[in-house]
């Protein structure tokens, strides 16, 4: 059974870094055939696609939102995937979860959640 557990939220005033983790277990990270994936949905927001990475060969997509303020990437040995989040702004505050699946054709078809970190940037 796939267990994912974020870690690394927090409260940071505009400007600032954090950095998130997802512990995963009775999953692979190095399988070509994977894919993981954090997620947000912020206070009254849809829940959104934030960052990607195709575990295989470690291609990643990234919000346009975030894109040069966030990094996204995997620890193999420690079968841990984390976010790198810089700049931070209010609007980055929400509830962020790691998620994890299998290559559709257009993205990452999600298909297990872990139980999310939250994430408040103040200004």
């Amino acid at each position: 059974q796939v267990q994912l557990v974020e870690s690394g939220g927090g409260s940071v005033q505009t400007g600032g870094s954090l950095r998130l983790s997802c512990a995963a277990s009775g999953y692979t990270f190095s399988n070509r055939d994977n894919c993981m994936g954090w997620f947000r949905q912020g206070p009254g927001k849809e829940r959104e696609d934030v960052a990607t990475i195709y575990t295989g060969g470690g291609r990643t997509y990234y919000a346009d939102s975030v894109k040069g303020r966030f990094t996204i990437s995997q620890d193999n040995a420690k079968n841990t995937l984390y976010l790198e989040m810089s700049s931070l702004k209010p609007e980055d505050t929400g509830l962020y979860y790691c998620a994890a699946g299998k290559p559709g054709v257009w993205a990452c078809d999600i298909e297990h959640w872990g139980q999310g970190t939250q994430v408040t940037v103040s200004s």
